[in-house]
């Protein structure tokens, strides 16, 4: 019996049983084998509840255990390292026919995954606000903002953030009619996630994509760039800035 077999069979309770399976007597454990596929089963749905607990809410708890069975047997954890478990969930509900009325879902979802990795990100030092103060305003516009491995956006056009904490019960208040894209950063020992507008969303994007501040800023040129920069250091969301050398500024060659 190939391992690839029990791990197919394990999953889905369709297939037949794994020939040649026997317990530690030597007697057909073909029982043992479906109390522990069940086993497996809820251990991993309890898992993906435990990460998705507003997904699971705003689902419903039928609705979400039959969807989480679904997206459990198409994709097995590919590590023993259960905490990151459910990458795809996100995509996986954004597919499903049935949920294309609450569109929101997905962005949800994606945002509890994100305050999941900002929790198990390793640790980094806090930027020093006093190093931004020290730089010449040209040197400041060349920049570049290292972030801390903890900090997360999340992109959206949906209030993820209101709707994430009313599903939780953290709040009454009905979520607001405009877009909430996320950031997520780990002051200390738990995630926080934090709305943004969303021109400063999109100008956040640019600087985690590795614009400088003067690129980002000439990208989107609305956003509140002393706004965001004031936000990210309340929130250690940065470990860095970094200042081109004239040993790293391509030179360019005169011709003749």
């Amino acid at each position: 019996m190939s391992q690839s077999a029990f791990n197919a069979a394990l999953l889905d309770p369709v297939r037949d049983r794994p020939v040649g399976l026997s317990d530690a007597a030597g007697r057909p454990a073909g029982k043992r084998f479906d109390v522990y596929r069940n086993n497996v089963t809820v251990s991993l749905r309890d898992a993906l509840e435990t990460g998705f607990p507003a997904t699971a809410r705003l689902l419903g708890e039928q609705n979400f255990n039959t969807i989480a069975t679904g997206y459990l047997r198409a994709n097995p954890p590919s590590s023993p390292l259960m905490m990151l478990y459910g990458g795809g969930f996100p995509r996986y509900i954004s597919a499903i026919p049935a949920l294309a009325n609450l569109a929101y879902l997905r962005d949800v979802a994606r945002l509890e995954y994100a305050l999941r990795q900002s929790y198990h990100a390793e640790d980094a030092p806090a930027l020093d606000p006093a190093k931004l103060a020290t730089l010449a305003p040209e040197d400041l516009n060349a920049a570049r903002l290292q972030f801390a491995p903890a900090t997360q956006l999340v992109l959206t056009q949906w209030p993820i953030h209101a709707i994430r904490a009313k599903a939780l019960g953290e709040t009454d208040e009905n979520p607001p009619g405009v877009a909430q894209p996320t950031l997520v950063t780990r002051p200390e020992f738990d995630p926080v996630p934090t709305p943004l507008p969303g021109d400063q969303a999109d100008l956040l994007a640019a600087l985690m994509s590795g614009k400088s501040l003067a690129e980002a800023s000439t990208l989107h040129p609305g956003a509140d760039l002393g706004g965001l920069l004031a936000t990210l250091l309340a929130t250690q969301a940065l470990t860095d800035i970094s200042v081109p050398t004239q040993d790293t500024i391509p030179q360019v060659e005169e011709t003749q």
